[in-house]
């Protein structure tokens, strides 16, 4: 018997453990990781039914997969993979698009950063309520970005892009969250 506790294994171990067919590192893999996940999938899909849905099936996916991990990233940026690709097919099937880059290419971001403005400003609920009106693309690296506090190589290495568009996807969803904001604000003045 190890002497290692399974809460003592560290994560590329028990993704190692899941390769070989261990449903206790599974168990405990969903566990560190649960809410990590879960808070990331609620920032594409309000509906928290189908936010769970898509937890087991990154966990599925995760168990299934486990043995194509190579340790290039941390564990938690190799589950927000798999759970933003999961995400993606099903919100596919569901039916609401990702929003289209060529759209997001046209909004360029000068504008200072806003979560001094918003924060200041609004309440918590209004800041979430036109976090839900930003398109996907834009919704999901403010989550990875500022939610999950990913770096822009992590981000870039799950949206598969460039750094550089990382950046510049980031950019545009602060400016487009203040642009709402903004909007949100006159219109109750």
């Amino acid at each position: 018997m190890s002497s290692t506790t399974p809460s003592a294994r560290d994560d590329q171990s028990l993704v190692a453990n899941i390769a070989a067919g261990d449903r206790e590192a599974l168990a405990e893999l969903y566990a560190r990781y649960q809410q990590p996940l879960y808070s990331y999938l609620l920032q594409l899909t309000p509906d928290h039914g189908l936010a769970e849905e898509m937890l087991q099936d990154t966990l599925v996916a995760a168990w299934k997969s486990a043995r194509s991990f190579e340790g290039r990233s941390s564990v938690l940026t190799w589950l927000i993979g798999i759970a933003r690709r999961q995400a993606h097919n099903t919100l596919r099937q569901r039916k609401p698009p990702l929003a289209n880059e060529a759209e997001l290419a046209c909004v360029a971001s000068t504008e200072p950063e806003p979560e001094a403005f918003a924060l200041n400003s609004l309440a918590r609920e209004e800041l979430v309520a036109a976090f839900r009106r930003l398109p996907a693309l834009h919704r999901e690296v403010l989550a990875l970005a500022l939610v999950q506090e990913l770096s822009y190589e992590e981000t870039a290495t799950i949206l598969g892009v460039p750094i550089g568009t990382v950046k510049s996807r980031l950019s545009n969803a602060k400016h487009t969250l203040r642009a709402l904001l903004i909007a949100k604000e006159e219109a109750e003045s």
